[in-house]
């Protein structure tokens, strides 16, 4: 008895680890994401120098990459219904290997946004394509935590690019100097991306498609071969009768329609990871990776200063992601998403009121005293309430929210808002910082409090839930207001 406790005990464990081997590899295009999101950090000023950009300009240009993102997601879904979702990853992993070339050679501003263009396709379809795998690929005793490898592997990517831009400014002795063959160090920021590319499309030539895809392509025997290689210990039949019986309830699905509802054109539980996606970016949590270098600077920090305490902060990042790991499965998710609100809008608040006693000197602010300090302190607290929460919880849900049917598309529909929301988050935030940092700050704090009221009155909790079960759950809840 117990010797055959020992061996289902040891299956499982195995089973899970092959599993959670699938997930992380699967996670791989949120580096891609987190890479090429904030390599931009470091490139910021020389770029503004070397080209001559306005405050717009430099807006565009550092955003430009968001655009290509929101139409990747959008593409994405469609792809991956189609073609599935590996041969997705691998588009995805050339788009940014071919962005990462154009934009370390580019020869103008306009040159420049196109290649950010292109690799913001690739990054967007990886976007949508890693958490679908994920949650696709996962146990329900797991789909939290290993979902919630993908901001995991967002806030990695991160680090690897602010780091990269740390390491290339120091040995040019300044991001706009020279560094190897006459190439700027800034160019090597971005030539840096060609690294990650390459290993995520290796990597994804190895991983076995989503048997739910499968699936839904009536390739079943391709599902047993899976299960025989993957899941060794579970019932592939069952499960495959499962994924089918969930398939049937739903047939609507497999048609254009079914995407549509009677709420402004799109199903309700459409709208819920659209607005999850939305309020994602709208409290301004990429402005601190996208522009961190800046923003310390213009309060008193040097370059090589600033620079490390981007890192710091995405180190940080990095850390508290681990928590949310921890606790996603335990916890649930609501709890989470409420707890970060919380910590968002106190922090970010804190901000609004710091950058209002600056002090302007050559019409930039300075904060004197202990306000610098305070600010520094509210950034990081945002950044560990929005790392243990919204950063890796809305990605969770939006991988086991919606449908088989519809997932790949509702859930790139969800990523192209949220791409969206953050392209104009970005793009916004050098013409209204040097409007009002207050004003910039206090707007994203009140998106932070509404996020607190959007998860109380309308999420629901779907720990431990299978994914049909979740999903039921999200079509039943109430619906957002009109």
């Amino acid at each position: 008895m117990s010797t055959s406790a020992s061996s289902t005990t040891s299956t499982k464990a195995g089973t899970n680890g092959k599993v959670i081997a699938l997930a992380i590899a699967g996670a791989l295009g949120g580096f891609l994401f987190g890479f090429d999101s904030s390599v931009v950090n470091g490139a910021v000023e020389p770029i503004r120098e070397q080209f001559g950009l306005t405050e717009t300009l430099t807006g565009l240009a550092v955003a430009s990459a968001l655009i290509g993102c929101a139409v990747g997601a959008y593409l994405a879904g469609r792809l991956a219904d189609s073609k599935g979702r590996i041969p997705s990853m691998l588009v995805g992993a050339v788009l940014f290997f071919v962005s990462a070339i154009g934009c370390g050679f580019a020869f103008g501003v306009w040159d420049l946004i196109l290649w950010r263009l292109v690799g913001g396709l690739g990054i967007g379809i990886a976007s949508v394509i890693a958490p679908a795998y994920i949650a696709e690929i996962s146990p329900k005793n797991l789909r939290g935590r290993l979902g919630s490898l993908q901001q995991l592997a967002i806030t990695l990517g991160i680090f690897a690019a602010l780091l990269s831009d740390t390491l290339f400014a120091g040995a040019a002795n300044g991001a706009e100097k020279e560094l190897w063959w006459g190439i700027e160090a800034w160019r090597w920021m971005f030539l840096a991306g060609v690294v990650p590319a390459v290993i995520y499309g290796l990597v994804s030539m190895r991983l076995p498609e989503s048997p739910r895809f499968l699936i839904l392509k009536n390739r079943d025997n391709d599902v047993r071969d899976i299960f025989a290689r993957y899941w060794p210990g579970e019932d592939a039949e069952r499960a495959i009768r499962d994924m089918r019986s969930v398939i049937k309830t739903d047939e609507l699905g497999s048609r254009k329609g079914a995407l549509r509802g009677n709420r402004f054109g799109l199903k309700p539980i459409v709208w819920v990871g659209i607005i999850l996606s939305i309020l994602q970016q709208f409290v301004g949590i990429n402005v601190i990776f996208y522009y961190s270098t800046t923003l310390w600077k213009s309060v008193g920090f040097a370059e090589s200063d600033s620079l490390a305490i981007s890192v710091a902060t995405s180190i940080t990042n990095i850390a508290v992601t681990f928590v949310a790991i921890a606790l996603v499965d335990r916890v649930g998710r609501r709890p989470i998403l409420l707890f970060g609100s919380v910590g968002m809008t106190v922090a970010l608040a804190t901000m609004a009121v710091a950058f209002s006693q600056a002090a302007l000197v050559n019409n930039e602010p300075r904060l004197e005293g202990a306000w610098g300090p305070i600010a520094l302190v509210a950034a990081n607290i945002f950044v560990v309430s929005f790392g243990a929460s919204w950063g890796p919880v809305v990605w969770v849900l939006l991988g086991e929210i919606f449908p088989t049917t519809i997932r790949a598309r509702a859930l790139g529909i969800a990523a192209a808002a949220q791409w969206i929301a953050n392209f104009l988050i970005t793009v916004s935030f050098p013409p209204l910082a040097s409007v009002s940092l207050v004003l910039t700050y206090g707007m994203y704090a009140l998106f932070a409090g509404l996020s607190f009221l959007f998860v109380f009155k309308v999420v629901p909790e779907t720990n431990g839930m299978s994914l049909e079960e979740a999903e039921t759950l999200f079509v039943r809840a109430r619906k957002p207001a009109k």
